[in-house]
């Protein structure tokens, strides 16, 4: 009979006395069960999701990286001619869909000395046309000055090794082609500025120039000229790779940023599923402390049980009752374990908690770790941590369903 003023619970009965048996008196044994499958599972799936803000991250920021230095799609010319575009082709590529803009790129290699670095540092330059495109500059930063000494716009990593700022003049030997033979070409260049991408490779040896000086100082066959795609969305870059390739013909070879990178991100993709899976091991091992708990439940609620079957509860819902009992320590342990993974991986990305120094850098691509955390990596974990939590819990479930009414009124 219910308490006089109460009103009657229109949830369904299995929950309703899962609820009570939460609420209700209980023993300290019982209390430090549940206390400990609770924070045994928010561990397991705060480590989780740390894991895989930190696998998440660290692919969307070396993908983004990887673009912005170069472009998502990039046409290479198969033959020397074939690096003149008729401007009517140009404004084609560049009315494709999702094209920002299409850029001509011209790259060469040298050694750039003054500064701290007398004896000079092996550099990559890339020339661009200036005001646009991907990793480019201002016009007035690349122009040449009244001294006639063009400017270039260095790598913040590579102007620290060399010890300049602004205004700098430094001595570039290029090394370029001329009649089949390679030549070495002379060049004062005026630093103007600097450009910091996060990605140690082009931070500490590119040097941005205007194209056409990079393509005298590589000479007529030396100068390797392509086209770049700037693209509103990264992931569009098959479809746009496959409609310039089109348009080009077959004198230039249309690549995108995933095909360059295939391997790498496929790699990537997989070790963040072994990671899922191993630190899932975590949240398997802390359905064992949810299965305890309920075994000491059965055992301390025999009588109660006894008391429920006698009054004809059917088997399964006495089931039923043990399963959302562990299901909600179940989902309150992986509730507080999402919260607290977010809230670390918040702080750790804010604060950039992990650095890494210029050595280190060169090798993982990227200055300090991203922590990103993607609702779809959420609903995958809490989906895996409930799933295994239920499953934890059938045992105890079935056992209490078999729960002998008569044995049970006679448990002390």
């Amino acid at each position: 009979m219910s308490r006089a003023g109460a009103r009657p619970s229109r949830a369904p009965l299995a929950w309703t006395i899962a609820w009570r048996f939460l609420r209700g008196p209980r023993s300290r044994l019982l209390d430090g069960t549940a206390r400990a499958a609770l924070l045994a599972t928010a561990l397991g799936v705060t480590a989780m999701v740390i894991a895989m803000a930190l696998m998440t991250g660290y692919r969307e920021d070396l993908q983004g990286k990887l673009i912005g230095g170069n472009a998502a799609v990039v046409a290479y010319p198969l033959l020397a001619q074939a690096g003149a575009v008729p401007p009517r082709r140009l404004e084609a590529l560049e009315a494709i869909p999702g094209v920002q803009k299409v850029g001509r790129v011209a790259y060469g290699q040298g050694s750039l000395a003054g500064g701290a670095a007398p004896d000079g540092v092996e550099v990559v330059l890339r020339g661009v046309d200036p005001g646009g495109g991907q990793l480019a500059a201002r016009p007035e930063q690349l122009r040449p000055g009244a001294d006639g000494i063009p400017g270039a716009v260095l790598g913040a990593d590579l102007a620290k090794k060399l010890g300049v700022g602004p205004g700098a003049v430094l001595r570039l030997v290029a090394l370029g082609f001329e009649e089949g033979r390679p030549r070495f070409r002379y060049q004062s260049l005026r630093v103007t500025g600097t450009f910091s991408t996060g990605f140690a490779e082009f931070d500490r040896s590119w040097v941005v120039l205007e194209r056409p000086l990079v393509e005298r100082l590589m000479g007529a066959e030396g100068a390797s000229d392509l086209l770049e795609f700037t693209v509103e969305d990264p992931q569009e870059a098959p479809r746009i790779g496959e409609t310039a390739g089109r348009l080009l013909g077959s004198g230039f070879l249309v690549s995108d940023w995933q095909q360059f990178n295939r391997e790498l991100f496929a790699a990537l993709k997989l070790q963040q599923i072994a990671l899922f899976l191993v630190l899932g091991l975590i949240v398997l091992v802390s359905t064992f402390n949810v299965a305890s708990t309920l075994v000491v439940l059965v055992r301390e609620r025999m009588r109660d049980l006894g008391v429920l079957a006698a009054l004809g509860l059917p088997p399964a819902s006495l089931r039923g009752v043990f399963l959302a009992y562990g299901g909600v320590l179940g989902a309150v342990g992986t509730l507080l374990g999402v919260a607290a993974g977010a809230g670390a991986s918040w702080v750790l990305t804010r604060f950039e908690l992990i650095r890494f120094d210029a050595e280190v850098a060169a090798i993982y691509f990227i200055r300090s770790v991203p922590f990103r955390v993607r609702p779809v990596d959420l609903a995958a974990i809490v989906a895996f941590a409930l799933a295994v939590t239920l499953v934890a819990c059938l045992v105890p479930a079935w056992r209490a369903a078999r729960v002998d009414p008569s044995a049970a009124l006679r448990y002390e």
